[in-house]
């Protein structure tokens, strides 16, 4: 997660090896170091990044996060395709591959839940779903099962990343990147900005990726 990113997070890491896309330089992923059954969401009050010039940061939840299981969240949720569910199995023991962040997003009074659901074989980003609590349960109120893709809480906003790969680009080095602000309008998500990114492969005669000038949409 990026180091602006004000919320409560009880992050499910899996796969190491990866780093966060974006940043100007191509990457296949995020980074993952702790698997679901290992998750811990930190109480409020803990220390936070400060917030960007014209951004609120997300409101603090007064106290202990509720912790779920979102392996149970995901299986029991209609609106998660038949082909996620079928593949949500332990990579290795009871690991899962999956990330899991508590933060305030869409406005509520309880904390909201982010999910995204990657692949073993290369923690590509499967899919990104955003929970809502309503009473004691959780309604679904986005979901996003396009690969790659991955999505995180910055400042109330929720950011979807999308590396975009061509024919012959390799895992870890994808031709760009999609960078996508939601932000909740009372009932749902709405897209807010997009930015494109172009990598370019022109750092020691190709070898490394160079960064390209990003274009707003």
């Amino acid at each position: 997660m990026s180091a602006g990113t004000v919320v409560l997070v009880g992050t499910v890491l899996f796969a190491a090896g990866c780093s966060t896309a974006g940043a100007g330089l191509k990457d296949g992923g995020p980074a993952h170091t702790e698997n679901v059954a290992r998750s811990n969401p930190p109480t409020a009050g803990a220390d936070s990044a400060p917030a960007a010039p014209g951004h609120s940061p997300a409101a603090s939840t007064g106290g202990q996060v509720k912790r779920v299981d979102p392996v149970a969240l995901l299986k029991a949720d209609p609106k998660v395709s038949a082909a996620v569910k079928r593949d949500l199995k332990p990579c290795t023991g009871k690991e899962y591959p999956i990330d899991v962040s508590y933060g305030k997003v869409t406005g509520n009074s309880a904390v909201d839940i982010v999910v995204n659901v990657l692949s073993c074989a290369d923690a590509m980003g499967r899919g990104s779903y955003v929970y809502r609590a309503e009473g004691e349960k959780y309604e679904n109120v986005f979901a996003d099962e396009q690969p790659p893709v991955y999505a995180e809480i910055d400042r109330g906003d929720l950011i979807l990343n999308k590396p975009v790969y061509g024919k012959s680009d390799t895992l870890a080095y994808p031709s760009g990147e999609d960078v996508i602000t939601y932000r909740w309008n009372g009932e749902r998500f709405a897209e807010q900005d997009r930015v494109h990114t172009d990598y370019s492969n022109v750092v020691d005669g190709g070898s490394q990726p160079a960064p390209a000038i990003s274009q707003k949409s």
